[in-house]
């Protein structure tokens, strides 16, 4: 427990120092150790097939890698690199956001968060769309509270370019808009902007960033926009708020979301503006994921960047009670409240330095459990939600595609049965034996979704070609989609995956002979 001296503070940026240095350690160690997620080696298919627009995502993501991977080579720390520069452009932008807002030690107090909750450290670590989404998420929420809440002019056009790039990232960066709207609207003060030319100077600003996601969109007949639309709601209904619930506590860690209730209820009297500004951009996004979960399904990252908003109040709550003045003192997390505030609000701010380090300690032995094991324990046999074994899966998958080459001449095109993780993780393994990656190409062929690949390898274009099979499930390779397709099957292949004599799972393929669409 640290107090509320000098020698406590400084104990306590010693703890935020060495939570830092520890947390982009396991980054850099593991980034490059721990074998790509699927969505990952997705992605990266993204940059080998680069364009200003994908079907299901911007192209934010495929840039990055693109070049990340011409610096560093085709290897997983190359592919997670620019995840590890956006969790890095995080951190600043919510340093100086809640420094902003509420001094220095409660900034201080964000960095510990953005390195520690567990979104924040995977966004900082696996490739995804998350991660530029986030990092522009910071900078577009940091910028807006200059403008809004300070009124520096010159920062609607920074708030613009940022809007921009996390637009060319996700489209969920749209809510940081709708936040900006609602704000001048409801606050007298800021209404002034609505005569001025600055905020419509960072539209245009967005809008010339976003144009080339707009040119893709428009010369594929709106696919993307239609792909995150009409398509999600057209989805069976499903009441899917537990499931929202339950990924706010795992985003946040249960401490972390019982901090936002409390956070919400504070009675911290300084920063009233940018208090308000900042809960705007909490509960604004929040109640948009609310309410569309109460008839479709919601994915757990979705919430994870409109989170950067709450991390200044969670900050200013690791405070002292009614200190967390720009110019008061300010007393690290770990201090407990003696104002009658509640025994609640005592317990979840001494938590936080248990709760934080606790993360970083499971973080370390589940990056060390990917690539060493731990002893007495297996590895689960969903490999397409724990990336183990899918440099062993690509490697028979060569081996039997080199083999089909000798005898027959030609290459055979590898196609996974699902949408695109088998087919992407054995591109990316395989294009690390081979002088190019092989040809793969995914379920679309046969009546499933293939999102990009169907794009990328259209069934017409392999008509006649020897496909080479995979499946997690034997029975997936045969049946009536699969059988009417080829003029000839070959046996059914297994590949037993294993990691120092301990199972993970089996997986399935064989060879087909005359493809017809």
């Amino acid at each position: 427990m640290i107090g509320a001296d000098l020698a406590g503070i400084d104990r306590w940026r010693v703890f935020v120092f060495a939570l830092a240095v520890f947390s982009l350690t396991l980054r850099l160690l593991f980034g490059g150790w721990v074998e790509l997620m699927p969505e990952e080696t997705y992605y990266w298919n993204y940059a080998q097939h680069l364009d200003y627009g994908y079907l299901d995502h911007p192209p934010m993501v495929a840039w990055l890698i693109r070049a990340t991977t011409a610096l560093f080579g085709q290897n997983e720390f190359a592919v997670r690199a620019g995840s590890i520069l956006c969790g890095a452009i995080t951190t600043v932008f919510v340093y100086r956001l809640t420094r902003n807002v509420y001094g220095d030690a409660a900034a201080l107090s964000s960095v510990a968060l953005t390195q520690a909750l567990p979104f924040f450290f995977l966004s900082g670590l696996l490739m995804t769309p998350d991660a530029p989404l986030t990092a522009a998420w910071s900078a577009c929420l940091y910028y807006l509270e200059r403008a809004l809440v300070t009124e520096e002019a010159g920062a609607w056009w920074r708030a613009g370019v940022a809007l921009g790039v996390g637009l060319v990232s996700k489209y969920t960066i749209l809510l940081l808009a709708v936040v900006a709207v609602t704000y001048v609207i409801v606050n007298p003060g800021p209404r002034r902007w609505l005569r001025r030319f600055e905020p419509y100077l960072a539209a245009l600003c967005a809008l010339a960033v976003f144009a080339p996601v707009l040119i893709w969109n428009w010369q594929h007949e709106w696919a993307s926009f239609v792909f995150q639309t009409s398509r999600r709601l057209a989805e069976a209904p499903r009441f899917a708020l537990p499931s929202l619930i339950a990924s706010v506590l795992v985003l946040l860690t249960p401490i972390g979301a019982l901090a936002v209730v409390l956070a919400m209820n504070s009675r911290h009297a300084p920063a009233a503006a940018g208090r308000r500004f900042l809960m705007l951009a909490t509960l604004l996004p929040l109640a948009v994921f609310v309410i569309f979960s109460l008839r479709h399904q919601v994915k757990l990252d979705w919430t994870g960047a409109p989170w950067v908003a709450v991390l200044p109040l969670l900050s200013a709550e690791m405070l002292w009670p009614g200190t967390a003045s720009k110019t008061a003192p300010h007393t690290p997390a770990g201090t407990l409240s003696h104002d009658g505030r509640g025994a609640l609000r005592n317990w979840v701010r001494s938590s936080w330095r248990l709760n934080l380090g606790t993360m970083m300690l499971l973080y370390a032995g589940g990056l060390y459990y990917l690539t060493q094991g731990l002893p007495g324990v297996g590895y689960s046999a969903h490999i397409e939600l724990l990336p183990v074994g899918w440099r062993a899966v690509a490697d028979q998958v060569v081996d039997a595609a080199q083999e089909s080459r000798r005898q027959t001449g030609v290459d055979p095109v590898i196609a996974g049965l699902d949408r695109y993780a088998i087919a992407s993780e054995i591109a990316f393994y395989g294009g690390q034996r081979l002088p190019a990656p092989p040809l793969t190409t995914s379920a679309h062929l046969f009546q499933g979704m293939g999102l990009m690949y169907e794009r990328w390898t259209p069934s017409a274009a392999l008509a006649s070609r020897t496909l080479l099979l995979v499946a997690y499930d034997r029975n997936e390779l045969g049946g009536r989609y699969v059988e009417p397709r080829f003029a000839k099957l070959g046996p059914i292949q297994t590949i037993a995956l294993s990691r120092d004599g301990k199972p993970i799972r089996d997986m399935y393929y064989r060879f087909g002979y005359g493809y017809q669409p």
